[in-house]
């Protein structure tokens, strides 16, 4: 089978380039052809500032991709659909995410259309976290151009019938599969070493890219409350800034947390991220508004289990007292839960339930629930 993959990919980093290059890899080591079509520019500066960022890693060797879609070149986006459309690839796959995206993606899709190319689309969200005048018109108009959709969340399949009712575009669920391509589990002293920090402390991770709707105000919050410092437990930040650092540094500054909070602000390399996740003890997401999160896949992964808030889709893949624990976006809950998760000793309990749980996210299951499709 031939398989087109349209979207983020090298030399673009973070979770969207290391979904697709991870998904073209699954569906070679099944014996199929791939090829990726990326961007040669995906945000545009005015509207995005400082969210083009490329990675620092060589050049993946083996994997074929092609830079050729402009996100706000509509001439590209016939070009591109022509191109695919003249490959004609059995299936041709594309992840929707931001609805800023829904015009480049939808007419480039159009453009590709053949009878025998099934065009499926993986959504990460249809209504953003972030709501903007015609998100809705332009997710529609994306939904209409596909033949298929796999939703990592039961709350975006939902949503999946807000544009098209009447079911006619077949769909799915599938969740997010494991980010397995980070390097090795590290021991934790190993990897504590490795990031200059103290054996004798206890370690929350937060970890991505910083933005408002992730909740790590609500986090430093938390970690103000005077329980932490009794039980030695400190916060590892490691992830950019995605918009002004400013209040989070203020938060820090008027609650006294600089002893308690490890700041790694920078862009982190994918053969550092096994450090974070092997250091840390427990993985906090706070996110006051979600579906999925990759994060929580890196944590499956390395067998740590996870703090995850009430929203989207966190609580469907993090069982409460099984693989983590779910509370309210509230900084109260937040800290009573990482007191209670040191001070009752669940770690072994629910590192056990990471190790069954995991099964269910292998990127088999991910390559079947498109094929279904």
């Amino acid at each position: 089978m031939k398989v087109i993959i349209l979207g983020t990919a090298y030399p673009y980093r973070g979770g969207l380039s290391a979904f697709n290059e991870r998904l073209a890899r699954q569906y070679m080591a099944e014996g199929h052809e791939v090829e990726i079509i990326t961007f040669t520019l995906q945000y545009p500066k005015l509207l995005f500032p400082g969210k083009t960022q490329y990675s620092d890693e060589p050049a993946p060797t083996d994997l074929n991709i092609k830079r050729m879609l402009n996100a706000i070149n509509p001439f590209s986006w016939i070009k591109t659909g022509l191109y695919i459309r003249r490959q004609r690839p059995d299936l041709l796959i594309t992840k929707f995410w931001l609805p800023f995206m829904a015009p480049a993606l939808g007419t480039t899709l159009r453009c590709a259309k053949r009878k025998h190319t099934k065009r499926i689309a993986i959504l990460d969200n249809l209504v953003p976290h972030e709501k903007r005048p015609g998100d809705k018109l332009f997710a529609r108009y994306f939904v209409k151009s596909v033949d298929g959709m796999v939703a990592m969340s039961r709350s975006v399949l939902a949503d999946a019938d807000l544009f098209d009712p009447k079911h006619r575009r077949p769909r799915t669920f599938c969740p997010h599969p494991l980010y397995d391509h980070y390097g090795d589990t590290l021991s934790r002293q190993q990897a504590l070493e490795l990031l200059g920090l103290r054996e004798n402390q206890r370690y929350v991770l937060f970890f991505g890219f910083i933005r408002d709707y992730k909740g790590l105000d609500l986090l430093l919050q938390a970690m103000a409350d005077e329980r932490m410092d009794t039980l030695g437990v400190k916060l590892i930040v490691a992830g950019e800034f995605y918009g002004d650092p400013k209040p989070y540094h203020d938060l820090i500054a008027r609650l006294d947390l600089s002893a308690r909070v490890a700041m790694h602000t920078d862009f982190i390399p994918d053969h550092e991220v096994n450090r974070y996740f092997c250091a840390a003890d427990l993985v906090a997401q706070p996110y006051k508004t979600a579906t999925q999160s990759g994060v929580t896949q890196i944590a499956f992964h390395f067998e740590r289990p996870m703090l995850v808030t009430n929203v989207g889709g966190l609580p469907e893949i993090v069982p409460d007292q099984r693989v983590g624990f779910v509370v309210e976006p509230q900084a109260q809950q937040i800290a009573d839960a990482i007191v209670r998760y040191f001070q009752e000793d669940w770690q072994q309990r629910l590192a056990e339930g990471v190790r069954q749980e995991k099964q269910k996210y292998l990127w088999p299951n991910m390559t079947r629930a498109i094929n279904n499709l």
